[in-house]
């Protein structure tokens, strides 16, 4: 293994740990050498089925409630890394959305990310350094309509990352942010047309179906992303922060 893809010794948070993205992130961690991970999911059993090696602390909440990262800041000590992830999709035109809906995905989307993200450079500017990718999609960067609040949120963390590379590289901090496109996760599972098409034709097929828009024609695997978003947390992209990568299959050209 490349000494600079090392993660010997080292303390992470994941949050949306529990499953797709952040539970490829914490097997990657894990398999890379990591000493401590500290997951965070609303669930609990998907947490609790992670089969890791490194110690692990596994917490079910949302990331939120600011309680919650009350609670965690003594768990935080010796934190060298934060994967910023935890999401839910949504889903409707802006035109016909109720503020309800839009508030309940700015909420763990936007809010939670912007809890996490805090918590974790005040527990890095204690320990000296470390580096933190967040997780935002394509949809935040391209326009994509139908997914009403999700898009503005990820654009939102997607700034959020940058204005956070800028106020913390004096601490030896750095940050960026991941854009995927497609990613065979369950976050599809919550959308209504998603569904009908699963009962129809098959969950294999209505993503092959969906990825057709895609120069690549599939979607990413969150094994895929897992090791990009290694890559950014690692030594190997010292040189990189404030940056959003897009990981989309050629959707966004």
């Amino acid at each position: 293994m490349n000494d600079r893809l090392d993660f010997k010794g080292r303390t992470a948070l994941i949050t949306g740990a529990a499953s797709g993205i952040g539970a490829a992130c914490a097997r990657f961690l894990d398999r890379s050498g990591s000493a401590r991970l500290i997951l965070v999911d609303v669930d609990e059993a998907g947490l609790s089925a992670l089969d890791l090696q490194c110690e692990t602390v596994r917490i079910a909440g949302s990331v939120d409630d600011p309680e919650l990262w009350s609670r965690l800041e003594a768990d935080l000590t010796s934190l060298n890394h934060a994967i910023v992830n935890a999401g839910i999709g949504g889903f409707g035109e802006i035109a016909n959305l109720d503020l309800a809906e839009w508030r309940r995905v700015m909420s763990v989307n936007l809010d939670g990310a912007f809890l996490t993200l805090s918590s974790a450079l005040r527990a890095m500017q204690k320990t000296g350094g470390g580096s933190a990718v967040v997780t935002a999609s394509v949809t935040g960067v391209k326009p994509v309509p139908g997914i009403g609040p999700y898009g503005v949120a990820k654009a939102g963390v997607a700034h959020m990352a940058r204005i956070a590379a800028a106020e913390n590289a004096k601490h030896n901090i750095r940050v960026n942010a991941i854009a995927p496109g497609g990613v065979d996760t369950a976050i599809w599972e919550g959308g209504e047309d998603f569904l009908k098409s699963v009962k129809a034709i098959g969950r294999e097929a209505t993503l092959k179906t969906m990825a057709a828009t895609t120069p690549r024609g599939q979607f990413a695997t969150p094994d895929e992303l897992a090791g990009e978003i290694g890559f950014l947390l690692s030594d190997m992209a010292a040189n990189m922060t404030g940056h959003v990568m897009i990981s989309d299959g050629g959707f966004s050209f």
